[in-house]
C-alpha cells in the first residue's frame, strides 16, 4: 500500500524505534512508516490501519511493538479472535501485563464474558498500574452487562476511583460507563448526574456524554448544514413537493385556459347563428311585406266599377 511522502517513521515512539533496531536499516525504516499510518488511521479507518499493520507484521513478525500494533488494528476492526493472539505473542515476547485488559475484552468481543471476568480476578491485575485497574474493571463491568447483571456491573463500577474528585485521563470514560449503567437499570436521575460529571471531566471529547446528557435533558440538535441545503432548495424551487404543487397548478390553469378557449368558441358560433336567424327573420318579413303588397294590388285591378 502507498504511503504518503511526508511520512518519514520517525514520528514513531522512542521505545519503537529502539525495538526495531534489532532490524536492517532500510527494512526498519520501512516498517516504522507502516506503524506510523497504523497510528494514523486506527481511529478514522480501522480497516486502512488493519492492512499496514499486516504488512509490518509481514516484515518484522517478531518483532514486540510489530506484533502489538497488529492486535490493536485488529481490535479496532473487531477481529478479536486475530487480535487477542497478537496480543498474547507480545506478552509472551514481553513478559509484560499491560496488554491484559485489552486481552479480556476481546474475550467479550468473542461471546465469552465468563473468560473475561476470570481474567479479571487473576493475580496479574495486581501488577497492572492505576490506569489499567480501571480498564480493567471497565471490562469486568461491561462483562456483567454482557450477562445481564445490571445490578453486579453498578456495584463493579462503585470504586475510590470513581467517587474521587481528581480528573484523570480515565475519569471521564469511568463516569460514563457508570452513568450508562444506570440508565439501563432505568435509574434515570442518577444516570442523568453522572453523564454530567462526565462531561465535566470530559476535555478531549472521548465520549459522547454531551449528547447523552442533552437527550436526557429532551434537547434536539438540529443539523445547520442539513437546515441551510433545505432552505436553498425552497429558495432556488428546487423542492420536490413545492415543484409537485406547482405542477398541478400550472396544469389546473392549462385546463381551465382550454376551457375558457371552448367557451369563447362557443360563444362567437352563438353569435353567428343568432345572426343567421335574424336575417331570415328579416328576408321572412320582406316577403311578407312583398306579398301583402301584392295583393293589395290585384285586388284594385279586378274589382268591378260603378
Amino acid at each position: 500500500m502507498p504511503i504518503p511522502d511526508d511520512v518519514t517513521g520517525d514520528e514513531i515512539d522512542k521505545d519503537v524505534r529502539q525495538e526495531l533496531l534489532s532490524l536492517p536499516k532500510g527494512l526498519a525504516e520501512e516498517v516504522s512508516r507502516n506503524l506510523v499510518m497504523v497510528a494514523r488511521l486506527i481511529d478514522e479507518d480501522p480497516e486502512g490501519a488493519y492492512a499496514y499493520s499486516r504488512i509490518a507484521l509481514r516484515l518484522a513478525s517478531r518483532v514486540a511493538a510489530v506484533r502489538e500494533a497488529a492486535g490493536f488494528a485488529a481490535y479496532a476492526s473487531q477481529k478479536y479472535s486475530e487480535a487477542l493472539a497478537e496480543f498474547r505473542a507480545a506478552r509472551r515476547m514481553t513478559g509484560n501485563v499491560d496488554l491484559w485488559p485489552v486481552m479480556a475484552d476481546c474475550e467479550r468481543g468473542m461471546g465469552r464474558p465468563e473468560k473475561a471476568l476470570d481474567m479479571a480476578g487473576a493475580p496479574d491485575v495486581q501488577k497492572l498500574d492505576k490506569a489499567g485497574q480501571v480498564e480493567m474493571r471497565l471490562v469486568a463491568a461491561g462483562a456483567r452487562r454482557d450477562m445481564g447483571q445490571l445490578d453486579a456491573a453498578i456495584v463493579t463500577l462503585q470504586s475510590p476511583e470513581l467517587a474521587s474528585h481528581s480528573v484523570q485521563p480515565w475519569t471521564a470514560r469511568l463516569r460514563y460507563a457508570y452513568a450508562d449503567a444506570l440508565l439501563a437499570a432505568g435509574r434515570e436521575d442518577e444516570a442523568r448526574e453522572w453523564f454530567a460529571k462526565a462531561v465535566e471531566s470530559d476535555k478531549d471529547g472521548s465520549t459522547d456524554a454531551s449528547d447523552r446528557l442533552a437527550e436526557l435533558d429532551g434537547v434536539e440538535f438540529v443539523d445547520a448544514l442539513v437546515e441551510d441545503e433545505n432552505e436553498s432548495e425552497t429558495d432556488s424551487g428546487t423542492d420536490p413537493q413545492s415543484e409537485s404543487v406547482r405542477e398541478a397548478d400550472r396544469a389546473i390553469q392549462a385546463e381551465t385556459d382550454e376551457t375558457d378557449e371552448t367557451d369563447e368558441i362557443d360563444d362567437v358560433e352563438d353569435e353567428d347563428l343568432a345572426d343567421e336567424d335574424f336575417d331570415d327573420a328579416e328576408d321572412e318579413r320582406d316577403e311578407e311585406r312583398n306579398e301583402e303588397r301584392d295583393d293589395e294590388g290585384g285586388h284594385d285591378e279586378g274589382a268591378p266599377r260603378g
